[in-house]
């Protein structure tokens, strides 16, 4: 029964025959239902068929299992061995902070998991609550889940559809899709046959659609699809369906700290190894080799990335872009491609007058207008919008649009209302293209007011108001108006032709025959939902920053072309670069994927495609963003490597599935975004290249010493400096200031981490620069002072932790010079420092606390020397800088391609 009623299915797409070409007797003997619905039993029957008209819930983990799924990383299981060798050796303080660290990074994970299921939820919400069914031939209202196919819907103005249908009776309905289809404006909807069953979603006039809502007119139609067999369902099942990829910011964590982590144990063993041959100390060099290890490990880069991350979400919120993802922050900063939807997105989302024709010109909505001048009375009169008592427009978008023209243009809108009290009408259908008021004149008679589409509308015309007089319509006028009407449909605005009449009587009958003839054709009007004024910009300097902007819409080819050369996305003259959903249809994945790159916009395009042209960028390794407001955009939202949804005009559907929210719907914000996004990237680097060297710096040290045989540093030793020298400092350079040229660099991409950018040869040469100084001030003390190994041990501990210190303002950019970029200019920093080597110091400096500790008490001479040895590390480090500056090396590392960690 299943089978016959949904027809064959077309099995390599898993596509049901369409029913828009399908006539309506047709669909209702393939449904096996008549225009008088569905018998009880045959609706219980059905019920037990295709179960109710709801969306399916996937297999729900609980927040155990969602909890402990956190911990099967491998940079979290190193974090969990560094805490137990920790607790093994005695630094039970360093065991607990690692354990809080990782099950804070859990409870993160379960946070963000549990809001992406918000999605789904968001569109059941959608569904329609109730829906009007004729049941044995009688209307009844019922729960819109005990739809089922074949059920005949009734449907007027107000109604949410409650499952996809075939339309049978249209009556002027207009339809609101664009949470569907991207459509700027409702749709006119009827119930003729279309013969293309390639046609869009956006095409089939004669279909309703569940979740969209119902702005105008009535009309009944019979189910086609119910649940999960929707168009929206479908949505539902791509969201359920598409992977949830990692971030490049957690690709790169996760391979640095794997490859690290293999590294520094491969070191440790060797040091331990080396050392037991050389003094046969087992449990010495098992404790030296355990605390290198654990010193080394960053066990703190993931708490402080997601403090860093923490940090830079409150400077966008404040900004207007609300994070929901912490690595979302970062991923914006590297994306090279925005696939950004137009309606509500790079548009208002708002149709607005642009153009007006009278008297033979085309005016710019801006001239001065007569208030006489007829067109403006008719596009206000021949009108179905209303004022709230907050004055505020309520009605179809296209005819709110002609109103707020009128008001724009000084017209007092209620009074002309009052004084021409409308008596009778002729609604709009679409059949006729056209709909006409009639209204009382105030100094007697009446007065006819018409709008529809310029090729009906003339035709019902015999003459013309020009310069404020009426003559007879000629030929030569004829041909004149469909010019300008060209002229302006070739600019991609919709055109509605104005006319009137004025009467000594009443029509005694309103019907289209006796009253729509012998008009005076008065004007005619161009609207478009236009462009965001400062989206040309963001996009400007979006292309500047290497970011290529990818129109993605609903709305006509036409007039997504002329939206996308006003925005800078085509160039003005440019000839191509678009594609339709048609077009897309019949290309493959792979020709796709070769020939993405040509297209900078896309139009009548459904959700599948969105996803597709997502996935065909990815396929040249860019990071792709995806903006959108609508529940078509939900799916690629979430397939983009970052998803961007409007907080105003979005649904919540997008905003379930997006990693960030723009509070504004400002396309602007979007660019913001991205030079905060690289600002943490960047101040990302400059705490890895601080650890990392820091870190170096101590393994060379250790290994070098146990290489000569010099006990230079105790296990304790090198766990404090460890412990106060890396977390505040690291924290603070996260926030650091963007440098002032970080949006005229190109994007880092996918192929950019971590060590990119110079930051790995920064990293080696530091570090060495840390263990050589450290090693000669150890040297020095024994060979050439001849001082005790206690007095040598202290003043090695005290260079290498006051180095690091030092060390930190160098790493506040790879190539610049300190001196150029406010070394000071961060207050947060300057305090860590401070803290930093307090807590450093008075280990050595403090009675009492010292012999815990293990150093000994240094004079003036001796603090001098170790004063003068770890600060030389500045000017060395920024000769070297001069140098790669100079000789254009440092040119080279910017833009040289990263280095892979995870091959």
């Amino acid at each position: 029964m299943k089978e016959e009623l949904l027809l064959e299915e077309d099995k390599q797409k898993n596509k049901v025959v369409p029913y828009y070409t399908m006539t309506d007797d047709q669909v209702l003997k393939s449904l096996k239902s008549d225009h008088q619905g569905l018998t009880s039993e045959e609706v219980k029957a059905r019920l037990s068929e295709f179960g109710l008209n709801a969306l399916e819930e996937g297999e729900r983990r609980t927040l155990v299992q969602k909890f402990f799924d956190q911990f099967k990383d491998f940079m979290i299981i190193v974090l969990l061995v560094a805490a137990v060798i920790s607790g093994v050796i005695g630094e039970v303080s360093d065991a607990i902070i690692i354990l809080l660290v990782v099950i804070l990074n859990a409870l993160l994970g379960v946070f963000q998991e549990a809001k992406a299921e918000e999605a789904i939820n968001a569109l059941k919400k959608m569904a329609s609550p109730t829906a009007h069914v004729l049941r044995d031939g009688h209307t009844v209202s019922i729960n819109s889940e005990e739809i089922v196919p074949g059920d005949i819907v009734l449907l007027e103005a107000g109604d949410v559809v409650p499952a996809d249908l075939r339309l049978l009776e249209s009556n002027s309905i207009k339809i609101e899709e664009s949470a569907l289809t991207g459509e700027s404006v409702p749709v006119n909807k009827d119930i003729t046959v279309i013969g293309d069953e390639d046609a869009d979603l956006g095409d089939r006039k004669n279909m309703a659609y569940s979740s969209t809502n119902v702005t105008y007119g009535r009309g009944s139609g019979v189910v086609t699809s119910t649940g999960m067999r929707t168009e929206v369902g479908k949505i539902a099942n791509m969201l359920a369906n598409t992977e949830e990829k990692k971030t490049p910011l957690q690709k790169n964590q996760d391979a640095l700290g794997r490859w690290l982590t293999i590294l520094i144990l491969i070191i440790a063993v060797v040091i331990f190894g080396i050392g037991l041959l050389r003094d046969g100390d087992t449990v010495r060099m098992l404790l030296i080799a355990i605390s290198i290890a654990v010193a080394a490990i960053p066990e703190g880069l993931p708490a402080i990335t997601t403090i860093i991350l923490a940090l830079g979400t409150q400077k966008m919120a404040s900004r207007n872009a609300l994070v929901r993802k912490l690595p979302a922050v970062e991923t914006l900063g590297g994306t090279e491609v925005i696939c950004s939807d137009k309606t509500g997105t790079l548009t208002l989302n708002q149709m607005t007058v642009e153009k007006i024709v009278y008297d033979d010109q085309i005016h710019d909505a801006d001239d001065a207008i007569d208030p006489k001048n007829h067109a403006l009375n008719a596009m206000i009169l021949a009108n179905d919008s209303k004022l709230d008592q907050n004055n505020k427009l309520i009605g179809d978008p296209t005819e709110t649009a002609l109103v707020q023209f009128g008001i724009d243009h000084k017209i007092d809108v209620p009074a002309l209302l009052k004084k021409w009290p409308r008596v009778g009408e002729i609604p709009f259908d679409s059949t006729r293209k056209m709909m006409s008021t009639v209204h009382q004149d105030p100094e007697g008679g009446f007065f006819i007011a018409a709008k529809g589409a310029p090729d009906a509308l003339i035709d019902r015309c015999t003459q013309i108001e020009e310069n404020g007089q009426v003559r007879e319509l000629t030929a030569a006028d004829h041909d004149r108006i469909l010019s300008l009407n060209h002229e302006m449909a070739t600019q991609a605005l919709r055109v509605l032709a104005l006319a009137y009449k004025t009467t000594d009587t009443k029509p005694t009958e309103l019907e289209s025959d006796a009253v729509e003839n012998g008009l005076v054709f008065a004007g005619l009007v161009g609207m478009i939902d236009p462009e965001r004024q400062e989206a040309a910009d963001a996009i400007a300097v979006a292309k500047k920053a290497g970011i290529r902007t990818i129109m993605i819409t609903g709305d006509h080819k036409a007039t997504a072309t002329a939206i996308a050369k006003r925005l800078g996305i085509l160039q003005p003259n440019q000839i191509g670069g678009v594609l339709t959903g048609a077009e897309l249809n019949k290309m493959s994945d792979a020709q796709l994927k070769k020939d993405v790159e040509k297209y900078s916009v896309y139009a009548r395009v459904s959700p599948e495609h969105k996803v597709r042209i997502v996935e065909a960028w990815q396929s040249h390794d860019k990071v792709v963003s995806m903006t959108g407001d609508g529940v078509n955009d939900a799916p690629s939202l979430k397939a983009a490597d970052i998803g961007v949804g409007m907080g105003i005009t979005g649904t919540e559907v997008s905003k379930g599935a997006s990693d960030m929210v723009l509070a504004d719907d400002n396309f602007q914000t979007i660019v913001v975004a991205v030079e905060e996004g690289r600002r943490v990237f960047a101040n990302i680097q400059k705490s890895v290249q601080y650890l990392l060297s820091a870190n170096l710096g101590e393994v060379m040290t250790m290994f070098v010493a146990t290489m000569f045989g010099w006990t230079i540093l105790e296990p304790i030793h090198i766990l404090w400096i460890n412990l106060v020298t890396d977390v505040f400092p690291a924290v603070a350079l996260g926030l650091e200031e963007a440098e002032s040229d970080i949006m005229e660099h190109q994007p880092r991409g996918n192929t950019s981490n971590f060590l990119s950018n110079g930051v790995l040869p920064s990293i080696l040469y530091q570090g060495f620069l840390e263990g050589g100084l450290t090693l000669f001030m150890y040297w020095y003390v024994t060979a050439i002072k001849d001082e005790p190994i206690p007095v040598a041990e202290t003043m090695a501990f005290a260079t290498l932790g006051l180095i690091q210190l030092a060390h930190a303002f160098n790493t506040k950019s790879v190539f610049k010079s300190i001196f150029s970029i406010k070394p000071f200019g961060n207050k947060q920093f300057n305090y860590a420092i401070l803290l930093s080597g307090f807590m450093l110091l008075g280990v050595i400096l403090i009675p009492g606390i010292k012999d815990f500790f293990e150093v000994e008490t240094l004079n003036a001479v001796e603090w001098f020397e170790v004063t003068i040895t770890a600060f030389a590390i500045i000017p060395i480090v920024e000769i070297i800088k001069l140098i790669l500056r100079k000789t254009g090396v440092a040119d080279h590392y910017e833009k040289a391609k990263a280095v892979d960690l995870t091959e």
